[in-house]
């Protein structure tokens, strides 16, 4: 639709008009759509909630690290041919990276592997991230706003297990931990470290609690595995206890005694 402004020059509406979209006044359109457009596409898709897979976006599957690549790959493929049998109305335990390479294309790939489906919550950066092929194209994202990104990590999220990284994981990791910690979760979030020798070398939790910084139990909101198999056993063990078994029934109300009643009236 074509406005037409006082001096006879016709102008589209704002919501066509792309010089407004892309001004600072515009800026909480373009956030509200960093949420709306993925909510539109996970519902289309029947995506219930995902697993996400965190770690650097510079290993490779022949580098120095390249074993964490093929068992990313392993771990999510067999993620994957697990969830496929649990509810065939939605998905389950959705296989989730940042759609970039390294770590997120060996989840990525590891998934499509399984013949399921895969999302990619990619971020254009000047350097390392670009959209890998193993995303399922209608699941593939690209977002602007860092903090709309994180949020969709962990809006649906279930478990989240990290792979070595840098920054970014590192970043990703200690938000979710901060987020379980303070209980600001509504729904327990399953953490696997995967590689106990980087992560203990990388990260002293020991010297944290020695100084007081956290509480020796903050170290129960995560579990270190160092195979694919190890890896599964805990989140279908996890997963299915939390989020899989029926709910056992709430006790019967003890009913009130004449005297109880009585003294209510």
């Amino acid at each position: 639709m074509i406005e037409e402004s006082s001096n006879g020059a016709r102008r589209p509406v704002a919501y066509l008009n792309e010089t407004f979209l892309e001004s600072p006044d515009a800026r909480g359109l373009r956030i509200l759509s960093e949420y709306l457009e993925p909510l539109s596409h996970f519902r289309d898709e029947k995506i219930q909630d995902t697993i996400v897979f965190f770690g650097s976006a510079r290993v490779t599957e022949d580098g120095p690290l390249g074993e964490y690549y093929r068992d990313a790959r392993i771990l999510a493929r067999l993620i994957t041919e697990w969830s496929s049998k649990i509810e065939p109305q939605s998905h389950r335990f959705v296989i989730c990276s940042g759609g970039g390479p390294g770590i997120m294309e060996a989840a990525n790939r590891g998934a499509a592997d399984a013949g399921g489906k895969t999302i990619g919550l990619n971020i254009g950066l000047p350097f390392e991230q670009f959209p890998n092929p193993f995303v399922t194209p209608e699941l593939s994202f690209e977002f602007h706003y860092f903090f709309m990104r994180k949020f969709w990590f962990a809006y649906l999220a279930k478990a989240l297990v990290i792979f070595p990284g840098g920054f970014g994981t590192l970043d990703e990791l200690f938000e979710i931990l901060t987020l379980a910690q303070t209980r600001k979760l509504e729904s327990k979030i399953v953490i696997v470290l995967y590689g106990s020798k980087f992560w203990k070398e990388v990260l002293n939790f020991e010297a944290l609690i020695k100084y007081n910084t956290i509480s020796p139990e903050d170290l129960r909101l995560f579990q270190y595995a160092d195979d694919p198999e190890t890896a599964l056993a805990i989140l279908q063990e996890q997963l299915t206890k939390c989020f899989l078994e029926p709910e056992k029934p709430l006790p019967e109300p003890v009913p009130e005694t004449p005297q109880i009643a009585k003294s209510r009236v």
